[in-house]
């Protein structure tokens, strides 16, 4: 029998990171003589890599050049600021503590910038047992393609019709399909549940309590 495994996603999942995104593009945006966005206006932008979001938080015609130049101040400016307003959403030290003491193996797959995911993992993780981290990586297709969730099953030699996906969007969602995994969506997250149930979520976590007991109760 496989051993029970989860894959979470980070941003909107595992962590509350909006503000600090949001700060630091709308520094990227000023310096480049662009409106800046309201916060709320970020929960829509987020969720399919770094590019994307410069993408998103830019007018629609500027050109490709400039996008590469605002994602280098992108990176350079959220690198300054990663853990200053962020943490993890209430509950989640406790969920995870349920599925550490069960033996349940952990990963992370997210769209953020690789070396961000490992940092923010290392900062507010490092007590817990997650054994492979994976942020977007130039050579790995971002989610919702299946290969990085893949690459996480191999490397953990666990069949992917045995792993459980946790995730807060619509790109969460049909990574874990394309996977071949089951999918959790979480109501706290940066989207809207129905957005969750139209992508195809298995189950719908109300919290993380919730979700513990979704991981615990369910075999796959």
């Amino acid at each position: 029998m496989n051993k029970k495994t989860v894959i979470f996603d980070l941003d909107g999942t595992l962590i509350d990171s909006i503000k600090d995104i949001a700060l630091a593009t709308n520094i990227v945006l000023e310096e480049l003589g662009f409106e800046k966005h309201p916060l709320n206006d970020y929960q829509n932008f987020v969720g399919d890599g770094a590019l994307m979001l410069l993408k998103n938080a830019l007018p629609t015609n500027v050109d490709e050049p400039l996008i590469n130049d605002a994602l280098k101040l992108f990176k350079k400016y959220y690198g300054d600021r990663i853990h200053k307003n962020t943490h993890p959403y209430d509950g989640i030290y406790d969920m995870l503590d349920k599925l550490k003491n069960k033996n349940i193996t952990l990963a992370v797959l997210s769209n953020k910038p690789h070396e961000f995911t490992v940092e923010f993992i290392d900062h507010f993780f490092k007590d817990y047992p997650f054994i492979e981290v994976h942020g977007q990586k130039e050579d790995v297709p971002k989610k919702p393609d299946p290969m990085g969730a893949v690459n996480i099953a191999k490397a953990l030699k666990i069949k992917q019709e045995n792993i459980f996906f946790v995730g807060d969007t619509a790109t969460d969602m049909l990574t874990a399909t394309n996977a071949g995994m089951t999918s959790i969506g979480v109501s706290w997250g940066y989207r809207r549940v129905d957005e969750l149930v139209d992508s195809g979520a298995n189950f719908i976590a109300d919290n993380p309590a919730h979700l513990a007991e979704i991981l615990l109760d369910n075999d796959i």
